[in-house]
């Protein structure tokens, strides 16, 4: 039985290994292409792209571990039964459940080492990655100066050039514009032609400038000075300096975005959102408190401590009586109007902080639930895949990749549209995080029991001849039903 046990294993294992790095690579590519735009042109060394990459490899573990998962399932019972395998374990009398025996202690394995994953090492990776993208994109474009275009890309000046000579490093009809004094463009450097190059450690920038003029007009009195005189320097050769630190990519502090609910463990998730359910039930008992005062009539004339009025005190007035009191109706009226829309836009911003508060308490949830999801996903994938494999008993990257791919799609599907009905108040979290698990998992058990049992389930054969036998009732109904 050992010897099954290791030919089992290793059916296995080399499949899982391979479908998961193809499911991470493909979700790593659909993450470049849709950041593309971010990364091009920002002047980005390769170790940071590499160090970019790699965390966010590590993000996308979740959704690469479960089709894995089901895709080496159906592979490796899918082979075996191909290669009459199944056939040959079943003749020594060895059943379908000791076979999958090996791979369900596996399964059982991938399941903790996926929340063990999700719990410690996922909150880490979506710190760094998350962090580092923000600065990528908050990251300047790479020092590029344009032929006929004005560069504004180095603070406090713009720069053109006619034309680059020499893969770059020759300009020829150069004007730079000096902003630095913050007067408008009192300051302007013509040359015929300039050499450009930087320095050793690339924080700066060198401009030899030949045959040029400098324009730059003086006086203190500001733009709208009628008389400001014109001062006008000839030179042969002038040398500019400008920084390009503002190019380098500069990190955050990842402490900003530790609150995160994508950066916290399963502890950290129930002290925030004990927090959070904590001030939302504050306002809304401000919110009750304050609409009690608005909107009853208190007996009594300079009352202030509205604590210390019993609750028999709220109590509403009779409207003869109220009118008896007031002197002048029609601003009472006018009264009683400013108050109802003052109250009913105070009702409208408590309604969307509340909503807003809830959404937000609603994605700690969240995240709390999908730490379990993801290693429950685990199982219920395998227990789909497995028995399907030695039910359809094909191999290789054909039929079961589409097979998996659309149980896959099914299940994503299902998450998602839980996800957001969470996120919308429709369904508690522990009801839209699990749905997807609680829809597959009859499925999962039918598959298992089916092919333990030998149930010819993808038989079309016998389909047909039903289909057939119910045709011809249907058109002769005088002719009992064969037992």
């Amino acid at each position: 039985m050992k010897k099954l046990h290791k030919l089992v294993i290793t059916s296995y294992v080399g499949p899982f290994v391979v479908t998961f790095f193809i499911a991470l690579f493909i979700l790593l590519m659909q993450f470049l292409w849709k950041y593309i735009d971010d990364l091009v042109g920002k002047g980005l060394e390769w170790y940071v792209i590499g160090e970019l990459l790699f965390y966010f490899s590590a993000t996308f573990v979740p959704l690469a571990l479960p089709l894995a998962v089901l895709l080496s399932s159906i592979m490796t019972m899918g082979k075996m039964g191909e290669h009459y395998e199944l056939v040959a374990f079943k003749s020594a009398g060895i059943s379908i459940r000791r076979i999958m025996w090996p791979i369900v202690m596996i399964s059982f394995v991938l399941a903790f080492a996926a929340f063990f994953f999700s719990n410690n090492v996922l909150p880490v990776a979506n710190l760094k990655s998350l962090s580092l993208l923000y600065d990528i994109r908050q990251q300047r474009p790479a020092f590029n100066i344009t032929e006929g275009i004005y560069y504004h890309g180095i603070d406090n000046f713009v720069i053109r050039v006619d034309e680059k000579d020499n893969g770059g490093h020759i300009l020829r009809g150069v004007k730079i514009y000096d902003h630095s004094e913050r007067r408008g463009n009192t300051s302007l450097t013509l040359a015929e032609w300039g050499t450009m190059a930087f320095t050793p450690d690339k924080r700066h920038l060198l401009l030899s400038l030949h045959n040029g003029t400098n324009y730059k007009e003086a006086g203190d009195g500001g733009p709208l000075e009628p008389d400001r005189p014109l001062q006008r320097t000839h030179f042969e050769k002038q040398l500019r300096k400008f920084d390009l630190s503002m190019f380098e990519l500069e990190r955050t502090d990842q402490e900003l975005f530790k609150s995160n609910f994508r950066m916290l463990n399963i502890n950290q998730l129930i002290y925030f959102e004990d927090s959070l359910s904590a001030e939302l039930n504050q306002r809304k008992e401000r919110h009750i408190r304050t609409y009690r005062l608005r909107f009853n009539y208190f007996p009594g004339e300079g009352t202030t401590d509205y604590n210390s009025i019993p609750d028999t005190a709220f109590q509403r007035a009779d409207i003869e009586h109220i009118r008896s009191m007031m002197t002048n109706e029609s601003m009472v009226i006018k009264r009683a109007m400013e108050m109802a829309r003052t109250n009913r836009e105070h009702t409208k911003n408590s309604h969307s902080d509340f909503r807003g508060r809830e959404r937000t308490l609603a994605r700690y949830q969240i995240e709390f639930h999908r730490k379990f999801t993801l290693s429950f996903a685990c199982v219920v994938l395998f227990l789909i895949g497995a028995p399907l494999g030695a039910i359809i008993r094909k191999g290789g990257f054909g039929l079961p990749l589409v097979v998996s791919v659309l149980l896959f799609v099914v299940y994503h599907v299902i998450s998602i549209m839980g996800e957001k009905f969470v996120r919308e108040g429709v369904l508690e979290a522990h009801q839209g995080m699990w749905i997807s698990s609680l829809i597959l998992l009859p499925v999962g058990i039918y598959l298992t029991v089916k092919a333990t049992t030998d149930s010819p389930l993808l038989d079309f054969d016998i389909y047909t001849q039903r289909m057939e036998k119910l045709i011809a009732f249907f058109r002769n109904p005088s002719i009992k039903k064969p037992s």
